[in-house]
């Protein structure tokens, strides 16, 4: 089997500008951050992001990286709407298709299994197909009780590459999750023609299944092109059990102006600057 890793600026070397690009995670929790942090430190730009947005959301936002974003919600979770998101929007500086959550869930099934648009109840009667006059309906073909009755065709949420962070992963691809939730990071990375796992920790194949339940294992090696070892990679978001969000950085975030933050924590050159950066702040606070 191939080995699979690489650093992160292995990969942001495979993107280019112009891309659509899907993140994982959900809101404020398990976000790919080092793999953002490291798109950052690039020049590339005019992106189309396919993410249920936070602060992966938010920094690509605040630093002009964003033609067009296709998101349900952009959330910090204990912080209701991402300010950073909310900035962009408000000044005109993204495109935003904004989705009903199950509308998006099947984009990226439909992605995922290769087909053009899958049929959906969700958005029928709202708002979403008038800010939307892009999308479509079908009416079911079938003589049953659907006979005649009008669904929303979701476009395919296909994707040039995904990010994804899990707590662990092996070097072939194979990525597990430890936590309460999935999220949809496998449909991610089987709705993209590249996909790259970041992890707390790579293993040995045999660790995944020592003691966890067949069903952690989330990400199967046929979807990953590439495997980063990115330790507390998913901060400043949650990657339970291996660490909660830090809210008080969060926090920090949500309140400072873009070109302050960015210049103390992500000025640095690498994702060690950062993490020394954020370690000196915590004790800044003791």
């Amino acid at each position: 089997m191939t080995d699979k890793t690489m650093s992160a600026d292995d990969v942001i070397g495979r993107l280019e500008s112009g891309m659509t690009l899907g993140i994982g995670g959900w809101g404020s929790r398990r976000k790919p951050m080092a793999l953002v942090r490291a798109l950052l430190r690039s020049e590339i730009t005019d992106l189309t992001v396919v993410s249920y947005g936070g602060p992966d959301v938010g920094v690509l936002a605040a630093a002009g990286r964003i033609r067009r974003l296709v998101a349900p919600f952009a959330t910090l979770d204990s912080i209701p709407l991402e300010p950073h998101f909310r900035a962009a929007r408000e000044s005109g500086a993204l495109h935003l298709t904004e989705l009903d959550e199950a509308m998006f869930m099947w984009g990226l099934h439909a992605a995922a299994n290769r087909l053009p648009f899958l049929p959906v109840r969700a958005g029928v009667g709202s708002d979403v197909m008038r800010v939307n006059p892009e999308l479509r309906t079908v009416t079911s073909p079938y003589e049953d009780e659907s006979a005649g009755e009008e669904f929303v065709a979701v476009p395919a949420l296909r994707m040039d590459a995904a990010f994804v962070h899990m707590n662990r992963a092996d070097r072939h691809g194979n990525g597990q999750y430890l936590g309460p939730d999935p999220y949809f990071d496998d449909l991610f990375c089987e709705a993209a023609s590249t996909a790259y796992v970041s992890c707390e920790q790579i293993v040995e194949t045999a660790e995944l299944t020592k003691d966890a339940a067949p069903q952690t294992l989330l990400i199967s090696r046929h979807s990953v092109t590439g495997v980063v070892q990115t330790p507390n990679g998913a901060h400043f978001t949650s990657c339970v059990p291996d660490y909660g969000r830090d809210e008080a950085f969060q926090k920090l975030y949500a309140t400072t102006p873009w070109a302050a933050f960015a210049e103390r924590f992500l000025s640095g050159g690498s994702e060690y600057a950062y993490q020394t950066a954020v370690q000196a702040w915590h004790e800044e606070q003791q």
